[in-house]
């Protein structure tokens, strides 16, 4: 049986006047502002792009279209593409998580672990190779690929006998991403039609996505979050180290696995529909944590809503930054994940969780 207690459970007592009540009002109050938060997000990735709409045409669009005016735009593209960001934010956050807590490594992320570049490296083969061209068929490339990736990296990331410890496996899998994304470009090259199916995917977009690819990958989605609640209070003991976790009664291995595979479900379902977002994962989990504190099962549950507000929040901010274009969202995501990696690195703090 997995042991309910976690870090907090082996703090010191609280003081009296009530900090335990403090921190849990803190909680809930903070997760009520952080869906109030990705409403409004909701709302604004609904109004605003290249052709701003008002927040009566949007509520007409929502409640009763009659495809007259700007409704069609509210209804045929971004009520689709606002529904992808959120189901793709909250499958990276709930990554980002999940990855910091089973490895145990703060810097921890798909984008870094090279997971985002090995099912990027085999839907690229699959389009190039097998001529697949929708989301259905070559999602199951998506999932190959995150698997092969992250166990590669936990092969490289062990010298033999050696642990993987969270330097090695944050070594190993920069390494191997920048392998898969070298083998990646090579295809792409050598196949100007896959090549130019993929220019936008490549760069990580919900533009031009319809409501099916939501559909296919929300299964696997709602699969991979369900895991991941589930495991979540597993990660409290995990984040002792394994030692004192398996004395605590803690199934290590099986939080691993189960970990590992919502891991596999979740990258591969966003990397199939919306390209290789970095970074996403690797912020949200850190923000969360100054209002959650150590304890995974707040902090997955804040990263269901605030990722995918962060991802809708760079969407539009895609869509506005250079009309009459738009940027794609996973460069938004770069410009501003990559400081705040250089940061996390930068801190004292930043070699374990």
């Amino acid at each position: 049986m997995v042991s309910t207690l976690g870090p907090s459970d082996l703090a010191a007592p609280a003081p009296a006047g009530g900090a335990p009540t403090d921190l849990g009002r803190r909680r809930w109050t903070g997760l009520l502002v952080v869906v109030g938060v990705l409403l409004v997000m909701c709302v604004l990735s609904l109004a605003i792009g290249t052709e701003s709409v008002g927040l009566g045409t949007v509520w007409r669009a929502l409640t009763d279209y009659t495809d007259t005016g700007n409704e069609w735009i509210v209804h045929d593209l971004r009520i689709p593409r606002t529904i992808l960001g959120i189901v793709v934010g909250l499958a990276l956050g709930l990554c980002g998580a999940l990855i910091q807590g089973v490895t145990r490594n703060p810097l921890a992320d798909t984008q870094i672990l090279g997971i985002n570049s090995g099912a990027s490296l085999f839907v690229v083969s699959a389009i190039a190779f097998l001529g697949l061209t929708s989301v259905m068929s070559y999602i199951w490339f998506a999932f190959i690929g995150a698997l092969v990736s992250m166990v590669f990296v936990f092969l490289v990331g062990m010298t033999g006998r050696a642990e993987a410890t969270p330097v090695r496996v944050l070594l190993a899998g920069v390494a191997i991403g920048a392998v898969m994304d070298g083998v990646g470009y090579t295809i792409r090259l050598r196949n100007p039609r896959a090549f130019d199916q993929l220019r936008f995917w490549d760069a990580g977009a919900f533009d031009g996505r319809p409501m099916s690819v939501v559909w296919v990958i929300l299964p696997f989605v709602v699969v991979g979050a369900v895991l991941s609640i589930f495991v979540s209070r597993s990660l409290n003991a995990v984040a002792l180290g394994d030692d004192l976790a398996a004395a605590m009664g803690g199934n290590v291995k099986r939080t691993r696995v189960l970990g590992l595979v919502a891991v596999t479900l979740l990258a591969g379902s966003a990397t199939a529909a919306a390209g290789p977002i970095g970074f996403v994962g690797l912020m949200v989990p850190h923000a969360v944590r100054w209002f959650t504190g150590p304890d995974w099962r707040w902090i997955c549950a804040y990263c269901v809503f605030a990722a995918p507000s962060l991802m809708l929040a760079a969407d539009i901010v895609g869509r506005v930054i250079i009309p009459p274009g738009e940027l794609p969202v996973g460069i938004v995501t770069a410009f501003v994940g990559a400081p705040v990696l250089i940061w996390l690195i930068r801190r004292s703090n930043a070699t374990g969780l």
